[in-house]
Formats: structure tokens, C-alpha cells, sequence
């Protein structure tokens, strides 16, 4: 049985429904039933529903009923021992008689903390740990920092020109990206929880900030909009959060609120301020084949730099993709 083939299966399910788990994290989960049970389907699958709803491993259980005795349960992430707004899912696996269970990585949620695996271990469950670890991680970065800090992972998104620029001198940027950037973006929205831009960037170019995806468009799977500042009554990214002071009270507030990815959207000001507080986690850039061909126009960084090439952050590249005419560059802090 391959372990890591069948773990980044249970990946491939958990990526489903990111952006809609929140403040839960987003768990994939596969049962195989033992090879003696030749009569039923080959596997069964869930993921996590959104809060108040089962988690990913109680709703493959339901799918494989008799078939999970003796069975293997891959899972992304620790089952919870915990009772919250749903039973343990402990309980649940040693009542349906699973024989294995393989999980990427142990929950940093103190409340867990590897007392699912001790619970699993202590009913006689064979259970092996880190399969395809890092990529798990990887996938769940934001929910592991938000357990660990009570932040959410900051994503600074940004497009512009291969000179660095965001709008021409007078303001003007639509678009500086193509369709396809465009969409992409949108999925990244999908993606995160919350969607912030400052005040200035809402009166300049109004924007709605809302998922515009065929597949995502109800009231209820929007991203929560937050301003720094003041928003206009009448402007279109209203109903919105709206907070000022420092940014690390900001964080403190998002995550109170269970915000486990932030989108942070610009303009440059505040661009700059989240870099240079150094609270961004991932920067992705959105590079169009243009060139404004000056200097006056507006920039990706409002305000200082640094002062020497010693001084110059630096960054570990992701990937680099091609999006229609564009690239998309994703770099890690």
C-alpha cells in the first residue's frame, strides 16, 4: 500500500474545501477497507464541512459503515480527542473498528497535541505519523500558525508592471493584469478567509473584493472584507470590518475572530506597512509584460526602503507560473 499516494489523495480532497473550514482546519480523509473485503467499493472519502459540521474522518466513516472494521484511515491531520461542536474523532474511529490509521502530521491545537494519536494508539490502533509531512504542512501552514501564534497567515498580493509599477501617475490600473491573472486571483480569495485593503485604495478604486468564481458565489462563502480606515457608506466593498490602530492589534483581532488566511490586497501604503512589520508569511506577485517606462508611476512599496543592498530583504522562491500573458511569482518569507 503505497502511504504517501494515498495521503496526497486525502490532500487533493482537503484543498476542496479551503476557504470554508475556517476557524476548523481543512483535513482530507481516505478509508481503504482490509483486502479480504473484495464486495464493497475500493475507498471511501470526506472532507471537513464547514463549522458545526463533521469532521472530514467522521464523514468517510459514515460513507464506509461496516467496511471500516479493519480498515486503513489515511487523514491530513491528527484526529481531535476534544469534544467541540462535534464528537471526538477518536471516538469515532476506534468505535467503527478501523484497524490503521496513517496521518500527515500531529495538531498544534494545544487541545490535541498528540493525544489523538495516544488515544488511538491505547484502543490497539496501529498508527503510523508523518507521511508526506511536509506537504501536509505545507498545505495547513496557515491553520498551524494560528494555533501556534492566534495570527493568521498574511498572503501580500499584488499586481504590476515588469518595472514595478501598480497604476500610472494618475491613478489608472485597470488592467494591468490579464483575464487569466484576474481569475486566479479570485481563487486565492476563494481561498482565504479574510480579504483587507486600506482605505485610500476603497476610495480611489471601489472595489467589491468578493469571490466572482462560477463555482463560489453565495452570500455566505464570501471572504470577511476588511478596511484599515474609513470605508463610504456607499462604497461597494460594504458591509465590511473596519480597524485602525497597529497592525499586530489587527492580527490579534482577525484571529480572535478565527480568520486563518489573510488576503492582504494594498495599495502600497499599506503594502508597505505589512512588509516592513515583517508580518507577511507569503508575497505573490502578478507580473504583466508592460512597461510604464518611468518613474512616476505608482510603485508596489509606498515608503522607504533599504538604505543599503546589505539591508534588502530577501525571500525563498516558490514557483513561478505562466498565466495567459502574465506570471505569477510566489515567495515565501
Amino acid at each position: 500500500m503505497d502511504d504517501v499516494q494515498h495521503m496526497r489523495r486525502a490532500m487533493a480532497l482537503a484543498a476542496t474545501v479551503r476557504g470554508s473550514t475556517a476557524p476548523n482546519p481543512w483535513v482530507g480523509c481516505v478509508i481503504f477497507p482490509a483486502a479480504h473485503a473484495s464486495d464493497v467499493a475500493t475507498f471511501f472519502e470526506g472532507a471537513t464541512a464547514p463549522p458545526g459540521g463533521p469532521h472530514a474522518e467522521v464523514r468517510a466513516l459514515a460513507l464506509a459503515g461496516e467496511s471500516a472494521r479493519g480498515a486503513t484511515l489515511y487523514a491530513t491531520l491528527e484526529p481531535c480527542v476534544h469534544l467541540g461542536r462535534t464528537p471526538p474523532c477518536t471516538d469515532a474511529i476506534i468505535s467503527a473498528g478501523v484497524s490503521r490509521v496513517v496521518i500527515g502530521i500531529q495538531d498544534p491545537d494545544s487541545r490535541v497535541a498528540g493525544r489523538g494519536v495516544a488515544a488511538l494508539r491505547e484502543a490497539g490502533i496501529e498508527v503510523t505519523e508523518g507521511v508526506a509531512a511536509d506537504e501536509v504542512a505545507e498545505q495547513l501552514a496557515p491553520y498551524i500558525k494560528h494555533r501556534r501564534t492566534g495570527h493568521p497567515w498574511v498572503v501580500l498580493k499584488m499586481a504590476a508592471s515588469l518595472d514595478g509599477r501598480t497604476a500610472a501617475p494618475d491613478g489608472s490600473s485597470r488592467w494591468i493584469t490579464g483575464a487569466a491573472a484576474r481569475r486566479d486571483v479570485h481563487r486565492l480569495r476563494g481561498n482565504s478567509d479574510a480579504v483587507l485593503v486600506g482605505a485610500g485604495t476603497v476610495r480611489a478604486d471601489d472595489p467589491e473584493l468578493t469571490v466572482r468564481l462560477d463555482e463560489r458565489t453565495a452570500d455566505e462563502d464570501q471572504p470577511l472584507r476588511v478596511v484599515l480606515g474609513r470605508a463610504p457608506e456607499g462604497a461597494k466593498v460594504q458591509p465590511a470590518l473596519e480597524l485602525e490602530g497597529d497592525l499586530g492589534g489587527v492580527l490579534d483581532e482577525l484571529g480572535r475572530r478565527g480568520v486563518l488566511q489573510l488576503l492582504v490586497e494594498g495599495g502600497p501604503t499599506v503594502a508597505h506597512e505589512f512588509h516592513a512589520a515583517g508580518l507577511v508569511d507569503r508575497y505573490i506577485l502578478y507580473l504583466a509584460p508592460a512597461l510604464f517606462g518611468g518613474d512616476d508611476g505608482r510603485p508596489i512599496f509606498a515608503g522607504p526602503g533599504a538604505g543599503t543592498i546589505a539591508d534588502v530583504w530577501r525571500g525563498r522562491l516558490v514557483s513561478v507560473e505562466q498565466l495567459g500573458d502574465d506570471l505569477r511569482v510566489e515567495v515565501a518569507a
